[in-house]
């Protein structure tokens, strides 16, 4: 039987490849978009739900799927505000979490992030780290919180700073070795692949998905 997909964060970078791959895979019949705006030229397979996803349990009755890919997250730049910061990235994915748990969706996979800690001093960590906490207590069958280390590829927005971070780090990266390894710098290509490999093939046992085991899942 195939299967319907929810995707949050489909105008991101993850997100969207996540969408297009989805979009060629047979597997597929049904992908729900759940965004602030809507995306044009989308086959009819792909069904959109615009509003507001600070209130996301509003679409409660339209959250049903088989599986969830959460690629919600913001950054301090966009989003300087702390208080609004955190209702984004950790908001979000919570709410996402227990609407799949009410709505009886067995899969849920999130993007977090390297260094996620939900005792850590640096506020993005915290709240990445309270989000991974939060959404593992809703028990969903086959959760899945990945971890990526700094994800490169083509952005539509432009941002300088991190391109400039990214080109630094592709320098420095041939120094990487050892435990050094997990900082290097993965596709975001790799992570959607990665992704949609988990949820259909449940027999990974690890919950907590690093960046390196991200790249060694994508490859498999």
């Amino acid at each position: 039987m195939k299967k319907t997909a929810i995707i949050l964060g489909a105008t991101g970078l993850t997100g969207n490849i996540i969408l297009h791959k989805l979009i060629e895979d047979d597997r597929y019949k049904t992908i729900k978009l759940f965004s602030r705006s809507k995306i044009e030229g989308l086959p009819d397979k792909v069904e959109q739900f615009i509003g507001d996803l600070l209130n996301l349990e509003d679409f409660k009755p339209d959250f049903k799927a088989d599986e969830v890919y959460c690629c919600i997250g913001t950054t301090t730049k966009k989003t300087p505000n702390k208080e609004l910061y955190k209702k984004i990235d950790y908001g979000i994915p919570v709410t996402a979490a227990k609407l799949s748990k009410e709505n009886n969706i067995p899969t849920f996979l999130v993007i977090s992030a390297m260094g996620a800690n939900e005792s850590s001093n640096v506020f993005y960590n915290k709240t990445k780290g309270q989000m991974e906490h939060d959404v593992l207590k809703r028990n969903i069958k086959n959760t899945f919180v990945l971890r990526p280390s700094l994800i490169g590829g083509e952005r539509k927005e432009h941002r300088l700073l991190e391109k400039i971070g990214l080109a630094v780090f592709q320098v420095i990266e041939p120094l990487f070795i050892g435990k050094l390894k997990q900082y290097k710098i993965i596709d975001a290509e790799t992570i959607a692949t990665a992704m949609i490999k988990l949820a259909n093939n449940r027999s990974n046992a690890e919950v907590i998905i690093t960046s390196n085991d991200i790249k060694q899942i994508s490859k498999q």
